[in-house]
């Protein structure tokens, strides 16, 4: 019998513009919500086997009009997703996420592509990505 793992998060909009959201578990989409309308509570159950993975949140729908600039240049309010508890088997991955996301957008499409930290929003259309093996405890055990 194969074990498995499970991969938790929370996604969530801080403007109801019909931001959008994929999740991909290698080339495997495992979520498309096309509006992020309130809190989504996501789970994940994938093979525990000996392997290389990559999980990608991907945000999509992003506008220009979703971004309120003042006369002075000052973001006033903008249109993001968050992503947050994300777990592995019920174990918070907090620092490690951070420590070890890439976020890469081009400022929705205004300026050239860049890798970027990821903090926990997604401000700009692009892929959040985190690379992992499995077994996870031993990569959790390895990266804690």
């Amino acid at each position: 019998m194969t074990s498995t793992a499970l991969i938790s998060c929370s996604i969530n909009t801080t403007d109801s513009a019909k931001l959008g959201i994929e999740v991909w578990l290698n080339d495997q989409q495992i979520l498309n919500q096309e509006h992020v309308a309130e809190l989504i509570e996501f789970k994940y159950e994938f093979p525990d086997d000996d392997a290389e993975h990559e999980l990608r949140f991907v945000m999509k729908h992003k506008t220009t009009e979703h971004t309120k600039i003042d006369e002075q240049g000052i973001i006033v309010t903008d249109a993001c997703l968050t992503v947050s508890k994300l777990a592995f088997d019920e174990i918070e991955l907090k620092q490690i996420f951070i420590d070890q996301a890439v976020y890469t957008h081009d400022f929705n499409g205004t300026q050239t592509e860049i890798q970027d930290k990821f903090y926990g929003n997604m401000g700009c259309n692009g892929t959040v990505s985190l690379k992992f093996s499995t077994p996870i405890y031993l990569w959790l055990l390895e990266n804690m």
